[in-house]
């Protein structure tokens, strides 16, 4: 079966049970991919059975819908309960529900999980041929096709099978811390601080972000580079053990800045030392809630 045939079947697929649920009312909302008017597959948000033929699947569904999940956590009006909403979830998306369902960000009776089986999503601008040279890097690294939460899975797992050696972390290892520093120093030169990586992180989620606080002791509003140094590493820092390598800050920052390579090197770290990833389990993060030998709990 051709890969258009294929992605039309589970496209077709998709579009059944969303509009099963919206028409059985076990959901208020089906967020899912759409086609905008510009030709290019956005987010879309279907509240209405009839309307579930706008929801698409192709290798351009690249966003990370669990992002909005968190604008559905609160009752739209007084006296009502939050919606229940399906949410349409590749495999490292699916990561992100458990991350989210471990820091109690969600309750998971009110997300109903459409779980897609992923052969990858292609590079911007391209199509995928034979080979996977089209497909986004993140992709051409991840052994995981199937979303470790679903209620149900559309589509047949692909059997592809690759071990994640952390190669463009061992080329900026390699590197002199000299060098290191230099070669961060520069990219975060190039950050305008529009803050685009924190707005589409899942994880990013606190209603006044530090980093935009008035009174902030950590860091000001001035655009220098050790500001935006300070900005970036902190952000990583607040995500080690926690990003699941989804890639839409990197995707979306207007300068291009080598985003996930920082945010790999951490989670490179963590799984050395703790044999631990991300959102494979809705556990918290071991770095935050186990003890090492010879440590003692300061409660």
């Amino acid at each position: 079966m051709s890969q258009q045939s294929t992605e039309h079947k589970l496209q077709e697929q998709i579009r059944t049970k969303a509009k099963e649920l919206l028409q059985s009312g076990q959901v208020q909302c089906v967020i899912g991919y759409e086609m905008g008017s510009r030709g290019r597959v956005r987010p879309a948000f279907v509240y209405q059975a009839d309307d579930v033929d706008r929801l698409v699947w192709n290798q351009d569904c690249t966003h990370n819908l669990t992002l909005y999940l968190h604008d559905k956590k609160k009752a739209p009006r007084k006296g009502e309960q939050p919606p229940h909403v399906a949410l349409v979830v590749k495999p490292c998306d699916s990561r992100d529900i458990n991350v989210l369902l471990a820091e109690s960000q969600i309750e998971r009776e009110r997300v109903y999980v459409i779980g897609v089986a992923c052969e990858g999503m292609a590079e911007k601008g391209t199509k995928r041929q034979e080979g996977k040279e089209t497909l986004q890097a993140r992709c051409l690294r991840c052994g995981e096709r199937v979303p470790v939460v679903h209620d149900v899975l559309i589509g047949e797992p692909p059997d592809v099978h690759i071990t994640d050696d952390f190669a463009d972390v061992a080329q900026l290892e390699a590197m002199s811390p000299e060098e290191r520093v230099a070669f961060w120093l520069k990219q975060y030169d190039r950050c305008i601080r529009c803050y685009a990586c924190r707005q589409v992180c899942p994880g990013c989620y606190c209603n006044v972000c530090m980093f935009e606080r008035d009174d902030s002791l950590w860091v000001g509003i001035a655009t220098g580079v050790k500001e935006k140094e300070f900005f970036h590493l902190g952000r990583a820092y607040h995500l080690a053990a926690r990003c699941v390598e989804c890639n839409e800050c990197e995707r979306v920052c207007p300068m291009e800045l080598p985003l996930s390579l920082l945010n790999r090197k951490l989670a490179k770290e963590v799984k050395e030392l703790f044999g631990y990833h991300a959102g494979i389990e809705p556990v918290k993060a071991p770095m935050l809630t186990m003890l090492a030998e010879g440590e003692e709990s300061p409660l």
